[in-house]
């Protein structure tokens, strides 16, 4: 099977699937992130206090979590095109809700619906895996989620400008009114620009299966045993919000919240026995196996680098501003432009990673940046009010390239897991991405800055343990094609 070049300033074949899907994914992290950098503003506008702040801080992530193990399933089953377009569609409601809301309540429920909207990535993930053969996979996906990323950077750095544009005591509602309107008008625009497969492999169909299927009994104790961490991180969020510091949910409350999300845990692991019993019971072909130690190493790898960045994105804006506030000056807008520095480097550091990984290889690509991020995060932890502003955007910078491209690594690694499962698989890794997000910011409530860098550089070093237990992938994967032939698909 022969892959055309890659173009990337073309608008056709893979070039334009690859443009269209960033540029929906980068509208989604516009829409995540929003609130992020007008949280002073919305702060004063509505009367919310501190603790309320952290509250949004946490539910704006916390629905990802299931959201994109959800979305992973719908993309294999109906694919992107369809997949994409209805999300950005349906998650500019939620976003309306938010601009519109006139208390702490109504900005809780649309900031917690507005999490939906972080599953985007998984869509991008399966669409650039289906149509970019492995020689080309990690600078593509590194190039999507980078060019994407940057969306949360370009809230941080207009969006308070719109703001004001619009004026200062009311303008955020327009400024995160105008985000939904994009999503909206752009959920129809990637629906008639893209296709789900490239003609060289249009005969392959989404699967249908309701679970991903393993291919041992010892990995399907694994899965089972990945997916806990993902019920807890929502049983531990349910606890932080019945704490008398939030006392959002009542103990009665809370305590259904969590019977529900442990139900929910076994009927998800009942599932997943029951669908793959009779495949287990039989001989399994080699072209069919795959080792799913590699999903949950990548997903663990995932939770410190992108649950640390969102957890980090969240708060570097008041960091930076009661940093230096008093010591130099340091507004609330100019907080956020300084903030946007921590991803800033997406739009070239992530695809540099990928592209890093398709030259020397996925498992020393990511272990280098692994050690480069645990660096970076220490040095952050050193930043005080006596420091120049210049010399605290160079740390931050150095700890983003690190962290970008290490984001690179992973994600060049997933579309080769297995190619017809892609979609759960960056599910997964990314559902994990959030838990981290959620573990992290609550872990924030507890520590003071520095020792929360600490922390992260700390999580970055145990990581390389377990990064020396990936295995590097195959040269070529086989495809059962529909008329009962193979189909070798190269991955050089």
């Amino acid at each position: 099977m022969s892959f055309t070049p890659f173009k990337l300033l073309s608008m056709q074949g893979k070039a334009k699937v690859l443009h269209m899907s960033w540029i929906a994914f980068f509208i989604s992290f516009v829409i995540w992130f929003n609130h992020a950098s007008l949280l002073v503003l919305i702060q004063q506008d509505l009367g919310i206090s501190e603790a309320e702040v952290d509250i949004l801080l946490l539910l704006n992530v916390a629905l990802t979590i299931p959201a994109r193990v959800i979305t992973g399933m719908l993309v294999d089953r109906f694919g992107a095109k369809i997949s994409y377009s209805v999300l950005l569609a349906v998650c500019s409601i939620p976003c309306f809700m938010f601009a519109s809301a006139e208390n702490f309540a109504e900005l809780a429920w649309s900031r917690f619906l507005l999490g939906f909207i972080g599953a985007g990535f998984v869509v991008g993930v399966r669409i650039i895996g289906d149509w970019f053969p492995a020689s080309q996979v990690g600078t593509a996906e590194g190039i999507y989620a980078g060019w994407g990323n940057f969306g949360s950077a370009f809230a941080a750095i207009f969006l308070p400008g719109l703001a004001f544009y619009f004026g200062a005591e009311h303008g955020w509602r327009s400024a995160i009114a105008l985000t939904g309107c994009i999503a909206l008008a752009y959920s129809v625009v990637y629906y008639f620009s893209v296709e789900n497969f490239p003609p060289e492999i249009a005969a392959l169909k989404s699967r249908r299966p309701a679970t991903m299927e393993v291919t041992s009994i010892r990995d399907l104790f694994l899965y089972m045993l990945s997916l806990a961490p993902l019920y807890a991180t929502m049983s531990l969020l349910a606890w932080k919000l019945s704490t008398p510091e939030t006392m959002v949910l009542s103990p009665g409350c809370t305590l259904l919240l969590h019977s529900v999300v442990w139900l929910l845990f076994l009927i998800h692991c009942y599932q997943l026995v029951t669908s793959n019993a009779d495949r287990l019971s039989q001989p399994i072909a080699s072209i069919h196996h795959y080792r799913y130690k590699q999903v949950f190493i990548l997903a663990i790898a995932y939770l410190v680098t992108f649950g640390s960045k969102l957890a980090v994105l969240s708060m570097l804006p008041i960091f930076f501003y009661k940093t230096f506030n008093q010591t130099q000056g340091l507004g609330m807008l100019d907080a956020g432009l300084l903030a946007s520095s921590f991803v800033v480097t997406n739009v070239i550091a992530r695809p540099a990673g990928g592209w890093l990984s398709d030259k020397i290889g996925r498992k020393l690509s990511l272990t280098l940046f692994s050690a480069g991020l645990a660096g970076g995060y220490l040095l952050m932890a050193l930043i005080s009010p006596q420091w120049s502003i210049v010399l605290t955007v160079v740390v931050t910078l150095v700890c983003s390239i690190f962290m970008q491209a290490a984001e690179g690594a992973i994600f060049a690694f997933v579309p080769l897991v297995k190619r017809a499962i892609t979609g759960e698989v960056a599910g997964i890794v990314g559902a994990y991405g959030n838990a981290g997000a959620i573990v992290f910011l609550i872990l924030l409530t507890f520590v003071s800055a520095t020792a929360f860098f600490l922390i992260l550089s700390a999580c970055c070093l145990l990581l390389l343990g377990l990064i020396y237990y990936l295995e590097e992938p195959k040269n070529y994967i086989t495809e059962i094609m529909p008329d009962g032939s193979l189909l070798k698909i190269a991955l050089d």
